[in-house]
């Protein structure tokens, strides 16, 4: 195989293993909140 052959086949072989590699989870963190919001009752409850 030609020179130029080798390094395209290593390159695609190169890519191919960073699309297969196991991808790390990504942390999401959720904000609780202060306080409540205030619920509608009705207006002579």
């Amino acid at each position: 195989m030609s020179k130029s052959t080798k390094t395209l086949l290593a390159l695609c072989m190169v890519a191919f293993v960073a699309a297969c590699a196991a991808k790390e989870e990504e942390v999401v963190y959720v904000d609780t909140p202060v306080s409540t919001e205030p619920t509608y009752t009705g207006k002579y409850k």
